[in-house]
């Protein structure tokens, strides 16, 4: 019975690039942190966006995540503090694995980028909002998001995929060459964020959207990563960044689904939220409608605990 089964990551992870490709994600915070007119930084539409995350931290689905300690500002203009991080957010991703590699020195060509991704699982890139924003300036995230990944134990390979292609998200201005593909490579796959609060069994759904609003493909991903010649290897992931679709139920994080804390949302039990509390577990679920037939991704879920206890 699968309830009795041990689930394990699915590959040996060396390395773990988080990407944000989501234009409305990256929209709505650009115009919660900074202005409607400044939403996108100058290089957003140039370049598929990443930062280089921890590959120690990626765990699967089911593994408890302890909320994190860091500095935060509570204050501005005030020194910072330290303490438990009071801002845990989850992110809504999916990522993909590698397959094969290429050498030191030979970028992957975007035309050819197909052939080096294996098959996408769901993905929760946990975040402490507040440490993420003391912290993130000049050098982006950081302990913010080391603290823990939640990857689902199945791989659906990108062939199994392939009825579900639809057309790559519109991009203005074009791609430089290297980033330009004229094949799709695009999917529909339907997403949704539930919440279930601590000793309660009642889960309310609080995201619905879709991987096809990424802006930048998976293929684009890996030829903007290795075209500086970094080399990849069979079983690197590689993040999509939060995805978001354009209504505000399809956000795919807390940050802008409460529109930074201002505006909580009420779960089905009564309890309202602004950011995750103790004891609430986030169960993300991904699958594909066919014409009589669905594919699905499992589910990636993980429980928020309170912080440890630590003696200095």
């Amino acid at each position: 019975m699968q309830s009795e089964a041990t689930m394990h990551l699915p590959a040996k992870i060396g390395d773990y690039t988080d990407f944000y490709s989501s234009i409305n994600h990256a929209t709505n915070v650009g115009i919660m942190f900074r202005d409607k007119n400044n939403a996108l930084m100058p290089n957003w539409k140039y370049l598929p966006v990443g930062y280089h995350g921890r590959a120690s931290s990626i765990i699967i689905s089911g593994t408890p995540i302890h909320r994190p300690y860091g500095q935060t500002l509570v204050i501005e203009g005030a020194p910072p503090v330290f303490g438990p991080s009071k801002l845990m957010d989850f992110e809504l991703e999916m990522a993909f694995f590698v397959g094969g590699h290429n050498n030191l020195g030979e970028p992957i060509k975007v035309q050819e980028a197909h052939n080096n991704i294996f098959g996408i699982v769901i993905m929760n890139d946990w975040s402490a909002r507040d440490i993420q924003k003391w912290e993130y300036v000049p050098l982006g995230p950081f302990t913010s998001k080391s603290l823990g990944t939640s990857i689902s134990p199945w791989v659906v390979t990108t062939l199994a995929l392939q009825p579900f292609i639809v057309n790559n998200y519109p991009q203005d201005p074009e791609p430089f060459p290297y980033l330009k593909h004229l094949d799709d490579f695009n999917f529909d796959i339907n997403l949704q964020v539930d919440i279930t609060p601590k000793n309660s069994n009642v889960a309310t759904t609080v995201c619905r959207t879709n991987f096809k609003y990424l802006y930048w493909t998976m293929k684009q991903q890996l030829a903007h990563h290795t075209i500086t010649g970094c080399n990849v290897n069979p079983g690197d992931l590689m993040g999509s960044g939060t995805i978001s679709g354009d209504t505000s139920d399809s956000f795919g994080s807390l940050l802008e689904l409460s529109w930074k804390g201002t505006k909580p949302l009420t779960l089905l039990d009564g309890s309202q939220r602004k950011f995750l509390q103790d004891g609430d577990t986030v169960t993300i679920a991904a699958h594909c409608d066919g014409d009589g037939f669905k594919i699905g991704f499992g589910t990636c879920y993980g429980q928020l605990l309170p912080a440890k206890v630590l003696n200095f």
